[in-house]
């Protein structure tokens, strides 16, 4: 902890100030006596009550003396009034920040205060016109729609008080007032979507490149990293807007109870770290002017186009049945980047050499006027409890038997659900009931606002798996189970657990703009270190059988599907014998 001696008369105040700010850093708390408390405006708090106590002397704290510990909340100029009361300079908005959220956001990306680099680009459209500095700015509508998609089941007033914490006690020069639900609802019309897109953007091309460089990888499949691309669909309230933009999917009608936005994901498999996303709308309009939703493999044509940086040599993709199409595939491989896919029944695969030592073979695949030559690997997944095993049928660009042999390519498969459907899982309980219907569910009756907070939502996610990951980096190896001793993996930090972390420091004023950096270090320290104690199981073998998306033409069986507890095993299909 840093020292200050008591200091001359002649050293200046700005080395006195600097010397306060580091034993603040240092300390973290100030403990004033109650007798030393002094209103500065004299025996009353002056004109309106706006105005922060004062001590009368640096007096000597003894056993037994009445203390107030002091939280500091803001370090900002002074402004004193005629009649003595002491203010401070300065608007609420150049203090508050995401807590945790925001360090990870600012290292990410490698721009200190990203969020005000983008916000002082903004143009702001409708009533709001942002030539005076009232209640709202810019950057505080970015950062209240980011934390407005973690707290699933508050209101605008209750996010915007959670990112404004105690900053709004301070006796500021100008009176200021939380703002209002109809206050941030029109600055978020204001803002638009542009902002959020761009800082989703800048956040997961700089989690792409963290992934480069760190070796995380709980599959192994040679030297590549297992990467998982997977559609899925997220319900918006039912307005006339929403049901034009988005459509809905699973009945020819467009009968559905809510509009659905589609979008497709493309997440490192072992992490669950989203690298990029892409939306559209997953029915045809209500109006007509669209006959049809844009499909999963449409959208994978797009991410092929909008993210050319992800499909690289050193990338295993793995899909389901859902996107084989030769042309499409062949699209992928011309990015030197590899597939693992699996086929559905009815799709023509012919053999054309003799079956390898591992039981895999290559064939030829037709399709849309081009044909590929394929590896394809056959195998039976059975689980103790399960009336019978079941086929999958799994092809891959990955030729050499020997470098990738059948049974590990049989083996990644498996990461598919964890790098998608877990992801997508974990997602989406951070928007559960926070629309108009139970569920996951976005809150935004306007398209502009549905991508600003798809935007928002895939940020502050991410955002919160950041932190997971820096948790993972310092915690200690588990003295005891089956990871006893091993390096603490992201994936075993809960994510609950990081998305509260993210809202507490950020509800506590734990990272303000304008308290010293070693400070904010210490409460980011202590926080990290409380995550890492955190953890969840992994790997636990449990196995439930697939929901359906379709509506059954009969009554469900029962209210709950079956959980299996048991290892998997992978039986590889070969040439039967002579």
């Amino acid at each position: 902890m840093p020292v200050c001696p008591d200091l001359p008369a002649d050293v200046t105040t700005a080395a006195a100030e600097a010397c306060g700010l580091g034993l603040l850093g240092g300390a973290g708390m100030v403990a004033v006596r109650a007798a030393d408390l002094r209103s500065p405006a004299g025996a009353r708090l002056g004109k309106d009550g706006r105005t922060a106590l004062v001590t009368a002397r640096a007096g000597r704290v003894r056993t037994g003396d009445v203390v107030v510990f002091l939280k500091p909340v803001a370090v900002a100029p002074a402004v004193v009034r005629r009649d003595g009361r002491v203010q401070a300079a300065g608007h609420p908005s150049d203090h508050a920040r995401l807590g945790l959220a925001e360090e990870s956001l600012d290292a990410l990306t490698g721009s200190p205060g990203v969020i005000d680099e983008i916000a002082g680009t903004v143009i702001l459209k409708g009533k709001v016109k942002g030539r005076a500095r009232r209640a709202m700015t810019p950057a505080l509508a970015i950062r209240f729609t980011l934390l407005m998609t973690l707290l699933k089941d508050a209101g605008y007033a209750e996010v915007m008080a959670t990112l404004l914490g105690d900053l709004a006690a301070v006796p500021w020069q100008r009176p200021y007032q939380v703002p209002t639900a109809a206050v941030a609802c029109t600055w978020r019309e204001a803002l638009g979507p542009v902002p959020l897109e761009q800082l989703r953007d800048r956040l997961l091309a700089g989690i792409d490149d963290e992934h480069r460089e760190q070796d995380w990888r709980a599959v192994t499949v040679g030297d590549l990293k297992a990467g998982s691309i997977d559609g899925s669909l997220t319900r918006t309230p039912d307005t006339p807007a929403n049901r034009e933009a988005y459509g809905s999917a699973g009945t020819a009608d467009d009968s559905a109870p809510y509009p659905q936005l589609r979008e497709l994901r493309c997440s490192d498999a072992s992490t669950r770290a989203t690298l990029a996303a892409v939306t559209g709308p997953s029915g045809a309009a209500a109006g007509g002017t669209r006959d049809k939703g844009e499909a999963e493999q449409a959208l994978l044509d797009r991410a092929l186009r909008e993210y050319p940086r992800l499909f690289t040599p050193g990338r295993l993709w793995i899909m389901d049945r859902n996107f084989p199409g030769v042309p499409r595939i062949t699209r992928m491989l011309a990015t030197r980047t590899h597939v693992l896919i699996r086929v559905k029944d009815g799709i023509s695969l012919k053999q054309a050499a003799d079956f390898a030592p591992d039981g895999s073979y290559l064939a030829v695949i037709s399709g849309g006027g081009e044909t590929l030559t394929v590896r394809v690997i056959e195998y039976y997944v059975s689980v103790a409890g399960r009336d019978a095993p079941e086929l999958f049928c799994l092809i891959t660009d990955l030729l050499d038997d020997a470098v990738y042999p059948a049974e590990v390519l049989a083996g990644a498969y498996h990461w598919r659900w964890i790098g998608s459907e877990t992801c997508l899982k974990e997602a989406k309980s951070a928007i559960s009931g926070a629309g108009p219907s139970t569920g996951a569910m976005l809150r935004s009756g306007t398209p502009a606002l549905i991508a600003q907070e798809h935007a928002a939502w895939i940020t502050a996610v991410e955002l919160g798996r950041a932190v997971a990951r820096e948790a993972a980096a310092v915690a200690a190896p588990a003295r005891k189970g089956r990871r006893a001793g091993q390096p603490v993996h992201p994936r075993e930090i809960s994510f609950t657990a990081a998305r509260r972390a993210v809202i507490t420091t950020t509800r506590c004023g734990a990272a303000t703009a304008s308290l010293p950096a070693s400070l904010t270090a210490a409460h980011r320290d202590d926080a990290l270190a409380s995550l890492t104690r955190r953890r969840i199981s992994v790997d636990r073998n449990r196995h439930r059988d697939r929901r359906t998306k379709a509506r059954p033409g009969f009554p469900p069986a029962g209210p709950h599907l079956a959980t299996r507890t048991a290892p998997a095993e992978i039986a590889v299909c070969g040439p039967l014998a002579a």
